[in-house]
């Protein structure tokens, strides 16, 4: 299960404790280390793209169907694909908003599926009224997205080998799976 993106340096932390279990996709780096004093040899860890770790039992939660990955604004606006759910138009993160489905003023919960991406005109014209009560329809369902969809979300560079690991654990049905990288 993709867990989280880490950087090459604690790679070779896990690489040097032993704790990767197993490594795929591309090498990335070569890391030198120092001198054996001993055998006149110095150290070199290959690091991959991908390294799969002894996981802890936190960690396994996330594999969970049951595990729902924190809700922020840059990732929500990544799962709506930049899209205002209300007009249909693309619209730059500092003209984006979330909108609550159901407002929290009458009961509505801020969860991943009860939050859209709405430009600020559509958002300031619903108000604190449902869609329906607005007069506004929703283009598309709000969903919660798996730990898999949500690392992709978090919006890193993502190189093919790691795409291609990523989508192999998004649902069938996910819309994610449709999108270019």
């Amino acid at each position: 299960m993709p867990l989280e993106w880490i950087g090459y340096e604690e790679a070779v932390r896990y690489y040097y404790l032993g704790q990767v279990v197993y490594a795929c996709g591309s090498t990335l780096y070569r890391v030198r280390g120092g001198v054996n004093s001993a055998t006149g040899r110095r150290s070199t860890i290959d690091l991959n793209s991908i390294i799969a770790t002894e996981g802890s039992r936190q960690a396994s939660m996330k594999g969970q169907a049951s595990y729902t990955p924190p809700l922020n604004n840059p990732t929500l606006f990544r799962r709506d694909a930049h899209l205002c759910l209300y007009c249909g138009k693309r619209f730059r993160t500092a003209e984006l908003s979330r909108d609550h489905v159901t407002p929290v003023s009458q009961g509505g919960a801020d969860t991943w599926t009860n939050v859209v991406t709405a430009c600020k005109r559509c958002n300031n014209h619903k108000r604190d009224r449902t869609p329906e009560r607005a007069g506004m329809e929703l283009i598309a369902v709000p969903f919660t997205p798996t730990h898999a969809e949500y690392v992709y979300l978090q919006g890193r560079r993502i190189l093919a080998d790691q795409m291609e690991f990523l989508k192999s654990h998004f649902p069938r049905r996910s819309p994610l799976r449709v999108r270019e990288p």
